[in-house]
């Protein structure tokens, strides 16, 4: 029997454990120890992020970028329908109404050119999500939020390593949320990080990330003694999690390379199943491509199943990925109603491949031969 094609493997650079056993050593395994500062000092160093915190999760950091929204209730935030629902969930928390946003025709991207309509006197944000590591239109959302006076918040799950116009994607907003979960490019099993532009939100995330306390000043040596002095939660992961995540960071050159080549390989394979109408990545000039995940849109909702259905009999595991969350249970009586075709699109036809750094050329071959003969027998 053929080996098994997950959708995902973990990818080990094999300097964790060893990491791992040295924060250990060090005796400071909570918050904030030296992998932590490492992580910090390579995102701000090496990449050019101006400030960066690492956080339990991309959650987590979503969530203190509403905080450091103030964000009131009946406040709006424009969120894409077709998203995790980290994305809107923690606006909802601030007790924001969601505005949902429909994607384009061409990628699952929020559609910019819709965003003028959306806007009310109530609208405090917009928060593009980088499908696939993917860049949005960014020039066109923030000239619109720098019309209104109204924040970016990029979610950046998906777009480590990934550009808009040279620049990298989570330093374009006043925000920026990434995640370094199991299924992304870089991970730390679960884990996050919240990138702040705005210098005059720097020292207020520092507080909200450590309970609402001016804890790290203290550690600098700035005040004499730390109290409770905003709202804050415990957003800051323990430096185990920094200490995998840090081998992680030393091989992403190699780990991009290596993700990007397989990313090509799958385009260049089902390219000519663009003349059948079979939906592929769409790259616009002014992105780059990350190699985050592999995915084809399929003609209807019941292609998808038979699609899926048919690799699963040859062992290899596709998976669709969202639902349109304006339609979701939980919100779908909250939404004014507007229909979000190509939400609903993307949420019945897309189907994402497998992808990851140990996908060698034999089992990608039996991904790519076990589609083009689907598609050659229909």
């Amino acid at each position: 029997m053929l080996p098994t094609i997950p959708f995902n493997k973990p990818y080990f650079s094999g300097s964790e454990t060893r990491y791992i056993e040295e924060s250990v050593r060090s005796g400071k395994i909570s918050g904030d120890g030296l992998f932590t500062k490492l992580c910090h000092q390579f995102f701000e160093q090496q990449l050019g992020f101006q400030k960066v915190l690492l956080t339990t999760s991309c959650t987590d950091a979503l969530e203190m970028a509403a905080i450091l929204l103030d964000l009131q209730p009946g406040d709006e935030v424009i969120v894409p329908s077709y998203t995790f629902v980290s994305t809107p969930n923690a606006f909802v928390l601030r007790g924001a109404k969601i505005v949902f946003i429909d994607s384009t025709a061409v990628n699952p991207n929020m559609d910019a050119s819709l965003l003028e309509s959306l806007i009310t006197t109530r609208t405090r944000a917009i928060v593009p999500v980088h499908y696939a590591g993917i860049a949005c239109d960014m020039d066109a959302i923030q000239a619109t939020a720098d019309k209104h006076g109204i924040a970016v918040v990029e979610d950046a799950a998906q777009a480590i390593d990934s550009f808009y116009k040279n620049r990298a994607l989570g330093t374009i907003g006043k925000l920026a949320a990434f995640s370094f979960h199991e299924t992304k490019n870089i991970i730390s099993g679960e884990g996050g990080m919240l990138a702040i532009n705005d210098p005059g939100l720097m020292q207020r995330a520092e507080i909200i990330r450590e309970k609402g306390t001016n804890r790290s000043s203290f550690f600098r040596g700035e005040v004499d003694k730390y109290g409770w002095v905003d709202l804050g939660s415990s957003f800051l992961p323990s430096d185990i999690i920094a200490a995998f995540l840090f081998a992680q960071l030393e091989n992403l050159a190699d780990i991009q390379a290596r993700r990007k080549a397989i990313w090509r390989a799958y385009y260049d394979a089902f390219f000519p199943l663009a003349a059948q109408g079979i939906g592929l990545p769409m790259l616009p000039d002014y992105a780059t491509n990350n190699g985050h995940l592999f995915y084809l849109v399929c003609r209807s909702l019941a292609e998808r199943t038979a699609l899926i259905e048919h690799l699963k009999a040859l062992h290899i595991l596709p998976v669709f990925h969202y639902l349109s969350l304006h339609t979701s249970p939980f919100y779908a009586s909250k939404h004014d109603g507007r229909a979000l075709p190509w939400a609903d699109h993307y949420t019945d036809c897309l189907v994402r491949l497998p992808l990851y750094y140990e996908l060698h050329a034999d089992l990608q071959r039996r991904v790519i031969d076990g589609v083009l003969g689907f598609y050659h027998n229909i």
